[in-house]
């Protein structure tokens, strides 16, 4: 089974919040229904940007990634290319 790594976008309230999990679709319906305690008060949250592991290990790697400076400049870059 894939997980991923992922960016969700909360455009009323401008932030963004990276996470990783098993099942995308379930995983944005649970943050869009305000079942996540740290971003219930951001809803509504879209899709931004993800990519799929083999591993949860490869995918929490990946996350934590994009919550650096570093990965921050990758997702800008890459979004700006899409």
């Amino acid at each position: 089974m894939p997980f991923y790594a992922y960016v969700l976008y909360s455009r009323s309230h401008k932030r963004y919040y990276k996470g990783h999990c098993e099942n995308l679709e379930d995983r944005i319906d649970e943050h869009n229904k305000g079942k996540t305690k740290s971003t219930k008060a951001f809803i509504p949250w879209k899709l931004y940007y993800y990519e799929v592991f083999s591993t949860r290990q490869e995918a929490i790697k990946r996350e934590k990634y994009f919550k650096t400076a570093a990965g921050r400049r990758y997702l800008t870059k890459k979004i700006k290319k899409e």
